[in-house]
C-alpha cells in the first residue's frame, strides 16, 4: 500500500478508536461527573499569553513538545520521563508545553501530561484527536490549558461544538489546519490560534512552504503556529523572515539526548 493511500486510513483508525474511547469514558465517567472534575482542576495556565509574552520579549514563541513515539516513526524517545522534560524545556526557555495523550498510536497517556505541567509553571496543551465535548472537558478535568483541534478530523459541526466547549472550559485552542480549504473553515471561527502542519496528510512529505503558502491568506490579529519540519536554525530564521515567530515542535528534541539544549540551540536562547 503507497503512504498516499495509507494516510487517510491512519486518520480515520485514529478516529473510529477515539469514538469507541469516548463510549468507554462516558460508561466509566458521566459527562456531569467530569465537569464536577473539571471545575476543580487547577487554575488555567495562558497558553496563548504564554506564547505573546515570548514574542514581545524578541524571542520565538516554542510550544516544546513531549511525545514518545508516532505511528510513522515508531518509538521517538525509549528513555522517556515526561518531568524531567518537562523542567528541561523550561529552563531552556520555551513558552509551552504540547503532551501527546493518544495511547494506542503515539503511546501517550493523560499522566504524561499531569506529570509534566506539575513539573513546571508552563501552561500545556493537550495533544489528542478530538471528536466530542466529553474529550473537552476531560482535558481541562486533567489540568490541561488548551486543546488542540485538527480541522481535517472535524465537520463544521463538530469544530463550532468543540470550540464553544473549550471556551466554555476557559481553555484556549490551537486549531491545526494543512491546507487552504481547511484554513478556509478555521478562520470561521475566532480563534486567535491557527497552527499550519507542514506535514502533507496524504503522502507524509513534510515542507516548509506549506506555511509559507498559506500566510498571505491569514488576516491580522491571527497567531500563526508552524508545526512540523523544524530542524535547523536556518528552518527557524526562514519562518521568522517572514513574521512566523509561534513554533511546535517536537521530534528535534525528542530524538536529542538532552531535549532543552536542543531547544536553546535552535531557538538562539
Amino acid at each position: 500500500m503507497s503512504a498516499s493511500s495509507a494516510t487517510p486510513t491512519i486518520l480515520q483508525k485514529i478516529l473510529d478508536r477515539k469514538v469507541e474511547e469516548v463510549a468507554v469514558g462516558k460508561k466509566r465517567k458521566s459527562f456531569s461527573a467530569q465537569e464536577e472534575v473539571a471545575r476543580h482542576a487547577d487554575p488555567v495556565r495562558g497558553f496563548h499569553r504564554a506564547i505573546e509574552a515570548k514574542i514581545a520579549a524578541g524571542k520565538a514563541g516554542v510550544i516544546a513538545e513531549i511525545k514518545k513515539a508516532s505511528p510513522s516513526q515508531g518509538v521517538i524517545r525509549a528513555d522517556f520521563r515526561p518531568a524531567d522534560i518537562a523542567r528541561s524545556y523550561e529552563k531552556a526557555g520555551a513558552a509551552c508545553l504540547s503532551v501527546l495523550t493518544d495511547v494506542d498510536f503515539f503511546q501517550g497517556a493523560d499522566a504524561y501530561l499531569q506529570e509534566a505541567r506539575r513539573a513546571c509553571a508552563l501552561p500545556v496543551i493537550r495533544k489528542d484527536f478530538l471528536i466530542d465535548p466529553y474529550q473537552v472537558v476531560e482535558a481541562r478535568a486533567i489540568d490541561a490549558d488548551c486543546v488542540l483541534l485538527i480541522v481535517a478530523a472535524l465537520s463544521d459541526g463538530q469544530l463550532n461544538e468543540l470550540y464553544a466547549c473549550a471556551r466554555e472550559h476557559a481553555l484556549d485552542v490551537l486549531i491545526e489546519v494543512h491546507d487552504g480549504e481547511e484554513l478556509e473553515r478555521a478562520l470561521r471561527l475566532d480563534c486567535p490560534l491557527i497552527g499550519i502542519n507542514n506535514r502533507n496528510l496524504k503522502t507524509f512529505e513534510v515542507s516548509l512552504e506549506n506555511t509559507l503558502d498559506l500566510l498571505a491568506r491569514i488576516p491580522s490579529g491571527r497567531r500563526v503556529v508552524t508545526e512540523s519540519g523544524i530542524h535547523t536554525t536556518a528552518d527557524v530564521a526562514l519562518m521568522r523572515d517572514h513574521d512566523v515567530h509561534a513554533f511546535l515542535v517536537g521530534e528535534a528534541f525528542m530524538r536529542a539526548p538532552e531535549p532543552g539544549e536542543k531547544l536553546a540551540e535552535l531557538f538562539g536562547f
